[in-house]
């Protein structure tokens, strides 16, 4: 349907859908199956400007909007989720960098993030703190012109394989909560950097997803983000974005296995006939396409929301995450359905898309979190009427 994307708007998706089907979905499966961080694509990725879709063009960003991004994430997830996924945890990391260093700092690092020259981690979750982001135990001690950080961050994307790492660390007293958390830049080879094996994870495999240990490591002060406890502020401020971003990456592999199976039900013949006659199994996929439709529509809401400063854009991202990453899991396990037995082998792509998506239920806030947002936003006086 693309009665509602201007012109500019069908031009990126084409240039994204472009990209996907020729240099990310030939190798999806390989990527997959034997743990390939794909940098070289990535850094084609950057040449294309999508590794800074959304951050300012002073610094090589596209300056494209939330609703822009989401077209083209999706468009990339449906060759490959995971690969997209870090793309978009990138885009994250680059855009915190571009709108909250320093003019100084910016202007040296930020071209080199959006042009894809370098590839960066975000480090917000620690063994201890997950959803309770703002009970983080990560200490940057101020130490002249540089801070001191100490402690450790699990379930990194891309760590390791990384050369910058934007990292949240409590330069405040433990019991300050958010308001002592502090964003700093990292070189991921600093003196004092561990990081841990690579994990062994149900999908996401095209990326690796590390812990990383920092003992008594120095980062200037100019690499600051802002000022001090200012970076849970910038946290939640990414976390809008970023459940759009991994909305949208449900939204492109669910997108990618309903066309499966959609294919499929033509091919597979049963009792003399093709699936694609069988009543029960036409209802099935309409439902899937229903419901991924109006998953799409949720999220395209919500970055309308974002784009325009709406004061509920956080309740909509956060009903639009949910429900995207619910139903867009469901479209691709029941795609593996109408698949049978084929869908359960790694010769059809099915399987991976379940795999990759199921994690998107998870990350960004569980989708447990988000109905912990909504419902507090909901039960506020007033705010109900916001949604109608």
């Amino acid at each position: 349907m693309n009665f509602d994307l201007s012109e500019d708007q069908l031009a990126f998706r084409d240039a994204a859908r472009s990209f996907a089907q020729k240099s990310m979905a030939p190798h999806a499966a390989q990527w997959d199956a034997e743990h390939i961080f794909p940098v070289d694509v990535l850094r084609s990725a950057g040449e294309l400007g999508f590794c800074g879709i959304y951050s300012p063009e002073c610094y090589g960003g596209m300056g494209l909007s939330r609703l822009d991004t989401s077209i083209i994430v999706e468009e990339l997830s449906a060759a490959c989720p995971s690969t997209a996924a870090f793309i978009t945890i990138h885009n994250m990391a680059t855009w915190m960098v571009a709108n909250f260093a320093s003019e100084e700092f910016a202007e040296e690092i930020a071209p080199r993030l959006t042009s894809g020259e370098l590839l960066a981690s975000y480090c917000l979750t620690e063994p201890g703190a997950g959803s309770d982001a703002g009970n983080l135990r990560t200490k940057a001690v101020r130490d002249g012109d540089d801070y001191v950080l100490n402690g450790s961050k699990v379930f990194i994307s891309g760590a390791g394989s990384t050369q910058i790492l934007v990292v949240m660390a409590r330069t405040g007293a433990q019991e300050s909560g958010a308001k002592g958390i502090t964003a700093l830049v990292v070189p991921a080879d600093a003196e004092g950097i561990h990081y841990g094996k690579s994990e062994e994870k149900m999908g996401w495999n095209s990326q690796p997803t590390r812990q990383i240990t920092f003992e008594n490591v120095r980062v200037p002060v100019r690499n600051r983000l802002g000022q001090e406890g200012e970076g849970f502020k910038f946290a939640m401020k990414g976390l809008d974005g970023g459940r759009l971003n991994i909305a949208s990456c449900s939204l492109g592999g669910a997108q990618a296995a309903l066309l499966r199976a959609r294919d499929y039900m033509h091919e597979r013949q049963q009792f003399g006939q093709p699936i694609a006659t069988f009543q029960a199994l036409q209802f099935k996929l309409a439902d899937m396409a229903t419901e991924l439709t109006a998953a799409r529509q949720m999220v395209r809401l919500a970055a309308f929301k974002l784009d325009n400063s709406d004061p509920e854009a956080t309740l909509f991202c956060a009903m639009a995450k949910r429900f995207a990453t619910d139903a867009c899991f469901e479209v691709a396990n029941q795609a593996l359905q109408l698949h049978g037995g084929y869908g359960y082998i790694r010769e059809y792509p099915l399987e991976r898309y379940v795999r990759d998506l199921r994690v998107h239920q998870i990350l960004e806030g569980t989708n447990e979190i988000m109905r912990l947002i909504v419902a507090r936003r909901v039960l506020t006086e007033g705010v109900a009427e916001a949604i109608q």
